[in-house]
């Protein structure tokens, strides 16, 4: 089954083209790793994904609901942005219980979710604690829960271990590991290309808004001209270098 399915998705902001005809197939259950360097074009990706921009051209859909029908779109996914949207005056327990509200989710059902990824996360402590109080790292571990509360087909993850510590950022993984093991479908954002290799099944590279490679992280490792040495890190490199050369040839 394809949970994220597009055709020539496009985005233009007039004269700029922001998206360009991206294709893609990404099947249920699996981690797609979406990368490029700032000013590809990534968050204006996930932007038409979760429905809060329209596309220009091209089609896209998301667990079968059009991109383009935000109402039947939202029960099916999650999005954790780059900037979380979280009311500073509430406590993480507060901004919780609002979202789920918003997905109607049954109190008990809700309640046990909570608890358990916030004790999961580390945060279980500090739950009742005003979220204006809080570091970034704990910032992002509510966003991350709030993103995932409703274990929606698709999660959308954009720098999801942004601010937190080596600890915290071991576990965020884990648990997006697990949530493609229980069939949920994740597409990540990211510049820790570490986090990448260590949970991706697929990677796609975005560079001036075209998709210039997509295959397994070991297969774009194997590109790197380091040899033995390789990394995604020199993969990502040489290919987007490689996309900025045929811009200019072109």
């Amino acid at each position: 089954m394809t949970a994220i399915d597009t055709t020539d998705l496009t985005k233009r902001y007039g004269s700029t083209l922001a998206v360009d005809s991206l294709s893609l197939s990404v099947p249920a259950g699996t981690v797609y790793g979406f990368l490029g360097p700032n000013g590809a074009g990534k968050t204006t990706t996930m932007r038409m994904l979760t429905g809060l921009t329209r596309p220009s051209g091209g089609t896209g859909t998301i667990a079968t609901a059009p991109i383009t029908d935000r109402d039947r779109l939202r029960p099916h996914i999650g999005y954790l942005p780059e900037e979380p949207p979280l009311y500073e005056e509430t406590t993480a327990e507060e901004q919780l219980d609002y979202a789920a509200g918003l997905h109607d989710l049954p109190t008990d059902t809700a309640h046990e979710r909570i608890d358990r990824l916030l004790t999961d996360l580390g945060l279980a402590a500090d739950a009742g604690t005003r979220i204006s109080e809080y570091s970034k790292g704990m910032r992002q571990k509510v966003a991350y829960v709030q993103a995932v509360l409703h274990e929606p087909d698709v999660v959308f993850l954009d720098e999801p271990t942004s601010g937190l510590d080596p600890r915290a950022a071991r576990t965020l993984r884990g648990m997006i590991a697990d949530l493609a093991d229980g069939g949920t479908t994740v597409f990540l954002s990211t510049h820790i290309l570490p986090v990448v290799e260590a949970v991706a099944d697929t990677v796609g590279i975005l560079y001036d808004g075209r998709l210039v490679a997509e295959d397994a992280p070991d297969a774009l490792t194997n590109r790197a001209e380091a040899g033995e040495t390789g990394s995604l890190e020199d993969a990502f490199l040489e290919i987007t270098t490689d996309g900025s050369r045929e811009a200019t040839d072109g």
